[in-house]
């Protein structure tokens, strides 16, 4: 009798913080209990991925930024890959990437990735865990929300809007350090020499992560994010969703001491746990709703409702519609749409895959010149002339020695290349060489002529890139 009475006293005490709880219609402000369990742990665990954007910029690479997307010089340093314009066809194959994983895990899974990973999110689980520190309770902010300026309520809210400000101007900061180097950029910053874009980004990311992930929250998803409203399209009844077990809920009905429940009462207690744990202020008894965020909070409110009074867990769970209603299930490899995914994200996958693979350090072009396609010397060779682009994506300099295959031309001279040039970094650099051959060992019009370019960098690796044109006489 003491178990079941302090179960009794457990659940009223939860009817009374939900008594205080507003469905959010956007003029209230939500206030979500925050409670442990599984899904909440795995949500921080999804959080800390964006340590990442943090750290990131200040890994090193020898002399430089391993991570680096230097837009001014048209350069992306990625480890020891280095994309220059040319290369950015990859992009479309990464980002195509990215958009069907999206597709994909929305329409296995709904929207986990607003739950878990989204920024916004993020963001304002952090914001929300500040104030929850500082403030307290939900009852306790929605209170303090209510009552008049003091100076308890002026110092609460200036730490409050302090580390607010602070995580908002470090998330400035190192979205600008993704593109400049990080350590430089401290000293710019606090020195005032960096760059008026800077600046600019500063002054737009401060106020508007204060504003979209503490002031506005759950609006943001519900107006601003497109994404909320492309996800119904993308969710069927085979999804696996945060979902309300009906049949074993309802007829819901509360828990009254002293009196057993009625034989039709569902394990529901209508106890709004599940409600005031949700961000976006969603009853997931109602069925999937545009502001659901399928962060499975709801699920973890539920099972601790159902241990305290000695019920299954499992009221709310992770299941498709179908099967809480009892359907048949189609497998997810019999699902038409999961090939067509699959076939994408395969096809993209490929793509950069064939791209990084053909990759060089060093890359030659050779452009034949069309005025005039040869000259006739006055000694009787035949001369042709050629603009060799090196491209260096390599960090530094590198000493480039070009040459030219000759066995197929006897008495070929080259000229303009004798010496080694120098390839600057990260751009292409242009040569132009003459290329002679005596008339008399000419056997065709034209014949194939491969220029060679060679160099080594300051651990001795050697690159080396061929390029194969054409060589040009007069007719036979």
């Amino acid at each position: 009798m003491a178990e079941q009475k302090n179960q009794y006293e457990a659940l009223q005490d939860l009817y009374d913080e939900a008594h205080e709880h507003t469905i959010n219609v956007g003029d209230v402000k939500i206030h979500a209990k925050r409670m442990g369990g599984r899904f909440r742990n795995l949500k921080w665990l999804a959080n800390l991925t964006w340590i990442v954007f943090f750290i990131g910029p200040y890994l090193r690479l020898g002399d430089r930024q391993a991570v680096l997307f230097d837009i001014p010089n048209r350069q992306f340093h990625i480890f020891n890959i280095t994309l220059l314009p040319q290369d950015l066809w990859m992009l479309s194959f990464v980002l195509l990437f990215f958009a069907i994983l999206l597709a994909v895990v929305t329409a296995l899974a709904g929207r986990v990735w607003c739950g878990y990973f989204c920024f916004q999110t993020v963001w304002t689980d952090a914001f929300t865990w500040i104030e929850d520190k500082l403030e307290g309770t939900p009852a306790k902010r929605r209170k303090l929300e209510k009552s008049p300026w003091n100076m308890a309520k002026t110092m609460v809210r200036a730490k409050k809007y302090s580390l607010w400000i602070l995580i908002s101007l470090l998330t400035g900061v190192s979205f600008i350090a993704w593109f400049t180097d990080a350590y430089d950029l401290w000293v710019d910053l606090f020195t005032m020499n960096a760059s008026s874009t800077a600046y600019t980004t500063l002054a737009l990311f401060i106020p508007g992560t204060f504003f979209l992930a503490g002031i506005l929250r759950e609006q943001t998803c519900f107006w601003l994010c497109p994404y909320a409203r492309i996800q119904a399209v993308m969710v069927d009844d085979t999804s696996i969703v945060p979902s309300y077990d009906v049949s074993r809920g309802e007829k819901r009905g509360r828990l009254v001491k002293g009196k057993p429940a009625s034989d039709d009462q569902g394990d529901c207690v209508d106890c709004n746990q599940c409600v005031a744990v949700c961000p976006t202020g969603v009853d997931i008894r109602g069925g999937q709703q545009e502001g659901c965020i399928m962060c499975g909070l709801c699920i973890d409110a539920c099972d601790a409702v159902m241990e305290k009074i000695n019920k299954p867990k499992g009221l709310i769970k992770y299941a498709s519609w179908d099967g809480i209603m009892g359907k048949k299930e189609l497998p997810i490899l019999k699902r038409p749409r999961v090939w067509v995914y699959t076939a994408i994200l395969l096809a993209s996958i490929i793509g950069v895959v064939v791209g990084l693979s053909g990759m060089e350090s060093l890359e030659l072009k050779v452009l034949h010149a069309r005025q005039p396609l040869f000259v006739v010397q006055s000694d009787g060779t035949i001369q042709n002339r050629y603009t060799l682009k090196v491209l260096n994506k390599q960090h530094k300099d590198m000493k480039v020695k070009i040459s030219v295959n000759d066995e197929a031309y006897k008495g070929l001279i080259m000229l303009g290349a004798e010496k080694e040039i120098v390839a600057a970094h990260g751009t292409v650099t242009a040569v132009t060489v003459f290329v002679k051959v005596p008339r008399k060992n000419l056997t065709e019009k034209s014949q194939d002529i491969t220029f060679t370019i060679k160099a080594k960098d300051e651990q001795g690796t050697e690159y080396k890139s061929d390029r194969v044109s054409m060589f040009i006489g007069p007719n036979r």
